[in-house]
């Protein structure tokens, strides 16, 4: 994850990520076998000395099986995402910014995303029963799931498993504004 605050930033998500490995009764050990990512990452993302990339926190989210605002924020009554002041997600190749817009409260979480002239992003699968909602605010979109490409141009919606891989990709010249919503299964 690269930020505009990363050290603010890492600090607040090792230590959430600490409280919910220990609340769970998960050892570092079990947690880094478990999600594919090495135990001294871990330790360096608890301690709040690491910068993980988008793709690491959604693989410590899901074998936590958390929403992934659950590690980037600290709740509030009231809250306000402002553009200018909000936390930017990269993705490894700069490519893919997300903004979480609100700490998850029961199963959705909402996001700003912008994807890059002719960008693509590739994400892993979610957690089993993932749902993804996702609207082209402005530009355009194709969506790749199950092998099937799905064509998006501004204000269109599309909603998938996102509980399998899926490719989001920017076939034109200028940024592709979306908003996504995903939701939890819950068991």
């Amino acid at each position: 994850m690269n930020t505009e605050n990363h050290g603010d930033v890492g600090k607040l998500v090792g230590a959430n990520l600490r409280q919910f490995r220990v609340n769970k009764g998960i050892s570092i050990d079990a947690l880094a076998k478990q999600i594919g990512v090495s135990k001294l990452t871990l330790i360096k993302i608890e301690r709040g000395e690491a910068n993980p990339t988008l793709s690491v926190i959604w693989k410590i989210a899901n074998g936590l099986k958390i929403p992934i605002t659950a590690l980037l924020s600290i709740e509030s009554d009231v809250s306000i995402v402002r553009k200018k002041d909000g936390l930017k997600l990269i993705s490894a190749n700069d490519v893919f910014v997300v903004e979480p817009l609100f700490r998850s409260h029961g199963l959705i979480e909402l996001y700003r995303g912008y994807l890059q002239p002719r960008g693509e992003y590739l994400s892993e699968a979610h957690q089993p029963g993932v749902m993804e909602f996702v609207t082209v605010m402005s530009g355009q979109l194709t969506v790749e799931v199950d092998g099937n490409t799905y064509h998006l141009d501004e204000y269109d919606s599309i909603r998938f498993k996102g509980d399998r891989p899926h490719k989001y990709a920017n076939p034109s010249s200028s940024v592709t504004i979306l908003h996504f919503v995903i939701s939890y299964h819950n068991p």
